[in-house]
C-alpha cells in the first residue's frame, strides 16, 4: 500500500440515530448522525408509517398537482382547439381531384 494517501480509521465510530440510538462502528468519521436506523426504520420495527426525510411525498404530491392543473387548464384548452380548427380546414378541402376540379371551374364561371 502507499504511504499517506488513506483516510484515517476509527474503529470506535459512533454513530447517532434522529430517534436517540447511538451504537458504535468501524468508519473514516468520528461521528456519523443519522435520520434512521435498525430501532426505527419500519421494516424492523413492523410499523406502517412513512420513512419521508426531505419532504419528498409533499414535494412529489405538490409537483402531481402542478401536472394535473396544468393538463385541465389552458393548454389543453388550446391543443382541443388547433386540433378543431385543423378538422375544419380539412373538411373544407376538396377530398379527390374531381371535387378540386368542380370547385374551381365553379368559381371560374361565377
Amino acid at each position: 500500500m502507499k504511504a499517506n494517501i488513506h483516510p484515517q480509521y476509527y474503529p470506535n465510530a459512533k454513530v447517532t440515530c434522529a430517534c436517540g440510538n447511538t451504537f458504535t462502528v468501524g468508519s473514516t468519521k468520528q461521528e456519523i448522525h443519522v435520520d434512521i436506523c435498525s430501532k426505527c426504520h419500519p421494516f424492523f420495527t413492523g410499523e406502517m408509517k412513512y420513512v419521508d426525510t426531505a419532504g419528498r411525498v409533499e414535494r412529489f404530491r405538490a409537483m402531481q398537482a402542478a401536472v394535473t392543473d396544468q393538463a385541465t387548464g389552458s393548454k389543453k384548452q388550446k391543443k382541443l382547439l388547433k386540433k378543431q380548427q385543423a378538422e375544419q380546414e380539412e373538411a373544407g378541402r376538396p377530398k379527390n381531384l374531381r371535387e378540386m376540379f368542380e370547385k374551381s371551374h365553379q368559381s371560374g364561371q361565377s
